[in-house]
């Protein structure tokens, strides 16, 4: 075969669709669409987003069901920016299959994305986010009996050296300035300012600074242990199949026994939502969370609702109970299902499921800095992106694989497990000819059928990408 070289001509006038390059498809990526078109995906969002979308006139949109799979591709793929989502469906023709995109047709740009994101409301993101877990129900992957709930930090989109003073309005670096001069020093070098920062008692408080373009940052300690402005994402997590049930956003200066509130509202909203068609509903019975939840009016409310908790208990020492008696029996109750054997195996399991869920979404889900401003316009995007989390558990149960990149790994896989199976062919084989000396006839045949299968090693596999 002659080498070919680099021609200099001119780019054709008109191609033929024949001979544009084709992909065969992501073989993940085919069995999701497939799953997706088998439950109707598609005619359930464009029925959903129908009144978003002007009837005649407007730019040419992006259809719902590409919007959407372009934020489960941010999922499937580990992208946390919207830009890199949009570079990577215009770069794959395997992704370009999975958003049903035409030959002929441009790949949507970050801007066509965010003004989508723009137009269509939360409410509408929690509807296709209750739309998985539907089914989810019906693939038996959602139960809704014990939950575990615990919170992590999001790193946000916002530099502590832009905060501001909430009642001046001026600059951090402005702000120790003035303090600087008011302690004697004229014109102050960046020493200075550093050395009286370092000196100084309380720095940054969220009650007196916050950032001008996204107030809902707020300074906290990050799980690393540096100090950055941050959101605070809680889960709600199955743990009998470990499906994230509801995911809420909030402050990262909030308490969690503050937030638990209205991640057990959301969780109750989202099992009954989640079960709508279910003849009967498996209501919400047992919460699991760590001590950082246990507090005297959590125990009770919890026990108003007919929720029997599992929260760690931190140590308080002996307790006065002559001020809130309504708490005594609730936290004792608790104290003792916390201490049992049950108990002890709900922690474990609570560490292992929550801690995962962690690990996907916001790890390897590209989630851990946002880069979107604003809880409403952040809250649109995780529920999709837990949406797509709890697809990967339908994808696990159908093919055996949770996100595309589980396919890197398969081919070492395979291999191994055929030379264990070799193997003990090998080893049967040994064993009958130890019990069966007379007929080395047969035994001679049966070694060479064991070459011949185990010169087929070079066997090549493919992930389809």
């Amino acid at each position: 075969m002659a080498m070919g070289t680099r021609k200099d001509e001119q780019t054709p006038l008109w191609i033929a669709t024949a001979d544009l390059p084709m992909s065969p498809g992501h073989p993940f990526y085919t069995r999701l669409n497939a799953l997706l078109d088998a439950s109707g995906f598609d005619p359930f969002v464009e029925t959903t987003c129908r009144r978003f979308y002007a009837k005649v006139m407007g730019r040419p949109s992006l259809e719902p069901g590409c919007y959407f799979r372009l934020l489960l591709l941010g999922y499937f793929e580990g992208i946390d920016s919207e830009r890199g989502i949009a570079w990577r469906a215009t770069d794959s023709l395997a992704v370009r299959s999975f958003l049903r995109l035409a030959v002929d047709e441009a790949a949507p740009d970050h801007s066509t994305m965010s003004r989508t994101r723009r137009k269509i409301d939360v409410e509408t993101h929690r509807e296709v986010f209750t739309w998985v877990q539907q089914q989810l129900v019906d693939a038996d992957l959602l139960k809704g009996k014990t939950l575990a709930i615990d919170a992590t930090t999001l790193e946000a989109n916002a530099a502590l050296r832009s905060i501001v003073r909430r009642d001046t309005g001026e600059s951090y670096q402005a702000f120790l300035t003035g303090l600087a001069k008011a302690s004697g020093i004229e014109t102050p070098t960046r020493e200075d300012l550093a050395r009286l920062d370092r000196t100084r008692k309380k720095k940054t408080s969220n009650t007196d600074w916050t950032h001008p373009w996204d107030p809902d940052a707020k300074v906290a300690k990050m799980k690393d242990g540096r100090t950055h402005l941050a959101h605070k994402a809680e889960h709600a997590v199955d743990l009998e199949t470990g499906a994230i049930v509801a995911v809420t956003l909030q402050g990262a200066d909030e308490g969690d026994t503050t937030t638990i509130v209205e991640t057990v509202t959301t969780v109750v909203e989202q099992v009954e939502a989640a079960q709508a068609d279910v003849d009967a509903p498996q209501p919400l019975e047992e919460i699991i969370a760590d001590k950082g939840y246990h507090s005297n009016r959590i125990m009770v409310e919890l026990d108003a609702l007919g929720v029997r908790s599992y929260v760690a208990e931190p140590d308080r020492g002996r307790r006065d109970w002559s001020k809130e008696p309504e708490a005594q029996a609730p936290v004792y109750a608790n104290r003792r299902r916390i201490r049992g054997q049950r108990g002890r195996r709900l922690m474990r399991g609570r560490g292992e499921l929550i801690e995962r869920s962690f690990a996907h979404v916001y790890d390897t889900g590209g989630m851990r800095r946002t880069h979107l401003r604003g809880h409403t316009n952040m809250l649109k995007r995780l529920l999709i992106h837990v949406g797509g989390f709890n697809l990967g558990l339908i994808m696990r149960q159908v093919i055996g694989l949770g996100t595309p990149r589980g396919l890197q790994g398969q081919r070492p896989a395979v291999i191994a497990t055929l030379w264990v199976l070799l193997g003990s062919a090998r080893r049967r084989v040994v064993a009958i000819r130890e019990s069966w000396r007379p007929m080395r006839g047969w035994y001679s045949a049966a070694t060479t059928i064991l070459v011949f299968v185990n010169s087929s090693a070079n066997t090549t596999f493919t992930t389809g990408c």
